[in-house]
């Protein structure tokens, strides 16, 4: 194996201080996770402002891969496999508002150029600055891109034979990159994947879960994991837990704000039987999903629905666990599988609380759950998302893989 100064790395880089209970942290650290489970010598690079990495070393040697820390392994389930490269900050950057002391210019103008670039091999990014920086400074860069947005494509890059592939989660994403600039043959639509460890039966933990949610007497329980965003549809089940007193609501997710706000709310609205539970790691979250009799897949019409990736559709559907799910565009291709156990009309919680009612009905909860949905869901692995990313790559261009 090659020596860590010699080793051609496959970059990714996050503009996030990590850790932050963020969805889009948590899809990007695992691709990185997935390209290292490859075999592939993956850092995952981002800034760090934490005091106790702002030394002398850390400026004058930026880019040391280094094992994932404890923290971000439980936090996001990341595996040893994966390296990491956080990226000191030194105070003003971030503190004032100018292009030059903040950390997307710092990363991409001087520590990309004079430290990382050495030791790169190919770049993957949901920064379109880091990509540019890839693709000007001759690194071959794969763009990752979620969000609809105005800004046309620099057709210098997007153009650029280093410049590999854009990946996105949704067809209505996709036409609106191509209507900016982005060559059609340079973007692809995948959806995003669930981590092994969520098929590691956890009977003992989830038992654990049960006896420390339902409360009074409650012997079901509906369980939310994801972001804490109205329109994600959080407003909605509160008003479906107060609708079904009798049944048990948590949601896994959200930043403290969110969830302290969440919590009025359900107070306000006497919708007492629904608890915030905040950011779960993911080592604990497996578990939790399996604890669940039916899992929520709440969400608003309008336009985030058009492209929303359904990030926690495929934990939900490791975990084998009944899914009860709205119909909105994003997940409108999986009506004809055997994965939700049942469909309801966005916005109304009359009849999201009426299809829960019948699924806890046709869909008893098994401890070793429900073999469907688990084969289902195994080909949308985030390590089978990763090869058909890198199989775009001209195979002069791939990292090479780790003995």
């Amino acid at each position: 194996m090659k020596s860590s100064s010699s080793q051609k790395h496959y970059i990714f880089f996050l503009l996030d201080d990590l850790p932050k209970p963020e969805a889009h942290i948590v899809q990007f650290t695992n691709a990185a996770n997935a390209a290292a489970n490859l075999g592939y010598p993956a850092v995952l690079v981002y800034p760090c402002k934490k005091l106790a990495q702002l030394n002398i070393v850390n400026f004058i040697c930026p880019f040391h891969p280094q094992r994932v820390p404890e923290t971000l392994s439980k936090y996001y389930n990341l595996d040893e496999k994966l390296k990491v490269a956080p990226l000191a900050m030194p105070w003003p950057v971030d503190r004032f508002l100018t292009k030059f002391t903040n950390s997307n210019t710092i990363a991409t103008k001087y520590y990309f150029p004079f430290y990382i670039l050495p030791h790169t091999k190919l770049v993957h990014s949901r920064n379109w600055n880091f990509v540019k920086a890839a693709i000007k400074n001759n690194v071959p860069a794969i763009y990752e891109h979620h969000h609809h947005e105005d800004k046309l494509f620099e057709l210098e890059i997007v153009r650029h034979p280093l410049f590999q592939i854009a990946v996105t989660v949704a067809d209505t994403i996709r036409d609106s990159m191509i209507q900016h600039g982005m060559p059609p043959e340079k973007v692809i639509k995948l959806h995003n994947g669930y981590n092994h460890l969520f098929l590691k039966r956890q009977p003992e933990k989830a038992a654990q879960w049960r006896q420390k949610l339902l409360q009074d007497g409650r012997e079901k329980l509906v369980v939310y994991a994801g972001a804490l965003k109205k329109f994600k549809g959080i407003d909605i089940l509160i008003d479906v837990a107060r609708e079904m007193q009798d049944v048990q609501f948590a949601c896994a997710g959200g930043t403290e704000i969110e969830v302290l706000y969440y919590q009025q709310l359900a107070r306000e609205t006497q919708a007492t039987n629904i608890t915030f539970l905040g950011y779960i790691w993911h080592e604990n979250l497996p578990s939790l999903l399996q604890a669940a009799d039916v899992l929520a897949h709440p969400h608003c019409s309008g336009p985030a629905a058009t492209f929303t990736s359904p990030l926690k559709l495929f934990d939900y559907l490791a975990s084998g666990t009944p899914i009860v799910a709205t119909e909105i565009p994003s997940l409108i291709e999986f009506k004809n599988t055997p994965a939700i156990a049942a469909w309801c009309e966005p916005d109304n919680p009359i009849k999201f609380a009426e299809c829960l009612r019948r699924v806890f009905q046709t869909h008893p909860r098994k401890i070793e759950g429900y073999f469907e949905g688990i084969e289902f869901v195994k080909q949308f692995s985030w390590e089978n998302r990763a090869a058909k990313i890198i199989s775009y790559v001209d195979e002069s261009l791939r990292p090479p893989l780790l003995a």
